[in-house]
């Protein structure tokens, strides 16, 4: 566990982790990932899937979701620095309708451990971001669900200071508030 030091949040299953870097007159060296480490730390995830995105200030991507095939994520930011929120959907869960965000960054090397059954979103805060990302699960592209971003009742607070516009797909433009499409997992 010398590699990572692992931050649980307010949320069962949700955590920060930040890496031990290791740097001199040539760069820096750091695992991001080791599954000897994370179980150790009592975290037993089995990833099957890699992703990156690449994004401008102020756009928001989220909240997203798959319905039938919900997906585990450890992001991470490798160029700039996001806001990134998850958001738990889990029905048992005393926390359903909560959020909790972090700031990432190529700077901080923090990483965020958004669980299975949670909505998950970012906005880029810098003038580029690239956005990388492990999956507990394959995509599915017919399973994509999503909840409105700016939902009153979970009331994201997403720091805007600086942000002129939000850029948002077609897609996220559509989701409903969490309460319109009652979804519980």
């Amino acid at each position: 566990m010398g590699n990572f030091k692992f931050t649980k949040t307010d949320i069962e299953g949700m955590f920060v982790v930040e890496p031990a870097v290791y740097g001199d007159n040539r760069g820096y060296f750091m695992e991001t990932y080791n599954e000897k480490d994370f179980k150790d730390a009592g975290y037993d995830l089995t990833f099957v899937q890699d992703n990156q995105s690449q994004s401008f200030k102020g756009v928001l991507r989220g909240l997203h979701l798959q319905l039938k095939y919900p997906q585990g994520k450890l992001v991470r930011v490798i160029k700039g620095e996001v806001f990134d929120v998850g958001v738990d959907l889990r029905a048992d869960s005393p926390t359903y309708g909560k959020w909790y965000g972090e700031i990432l960054s190529a700077e901080n090397k923090k990483q965020l451990y958004i669980p299975p059954k949670f909505a998950h979103g970012f906005v880029v805060l810098s003038d580029e971001a690239e956005f990388v990302y492990k999956c507990t699960e394959f995509y599915h592209g017919e399973d994509e669900g999503g909840i409105m971003w700016n939902d009153p009742d979970i009331a994201v607070e997403w720091p805007l200071d600086g942000i002129d516009e939000i850029t948002l797909s077609d897609k996220d433009k559509k989701w409903k508030t969490l309460k319109e499409s009652q979804i519980r997992y």
